[in-house]
């Protein structure tokens, strides 16, 4: 599958990642599934993860039901989650691979491990094995 997302919803991320450090940053994702074929992220949601840990985050449950609200007011459907490694690669670890219940998701990983060169890569997971998706960051 390919997914795009703007230039300015990955730099949306990003900064919020990076204020997150050292923890791990996280959101979801919203927007349309073509007929084409290509996942177009239209919005991306900046939660907090109330785990406030650099190797694992839960979205914060009342500003998830909050963004499912405004997927809905503006016609989207959840595409999936986001969140940041800070100091690991983008690549899905085993926890996240064994929490990625929806084999509908996208699962968009940024890794921080070098903080000067960001790598964001969005997953497909089902049955504990990640597939990568194509990614293409619109300008």
């Amino acid at each position: 599958m390919k997914i795009t997302i703007s230039q300015k919803d990955y730099e949306k991320m990003l900064a919020h990642a990076r204020e997150g450090l050292p923890n791990e940053a996280c959101g979801l994702i919203a927007g349309y599934d073509r007929d084409d074929g290509v996942r177009e992220i239209r919005f991306v949601y900046l939660l907090t993860n109330v785990d406030a840990s650099n190797e694992h985050f839960t979205l914060d449950p009342r500003e998830q039901l909050q963004a499912v609200k405004d997927m809905r007011a503006n016609g989207w459907k959840p595409l999936g989650n986001w969140h940041s490694h800070p100091e690991s690669p983008s690549r899905p670890s085993e926890e996240d691979k064994r929490l990625a219940y929806d084999s509908s998701a996208s699962y968009m990983i940024l890794s921080l491990e070098n903080r000067d060169y960001p790598v964001l890569n969005s997953f497909h997971i089902a049955d504990n094995v990640s597939e990568k998706e194509e990614l293409e960051i619109l300008v």
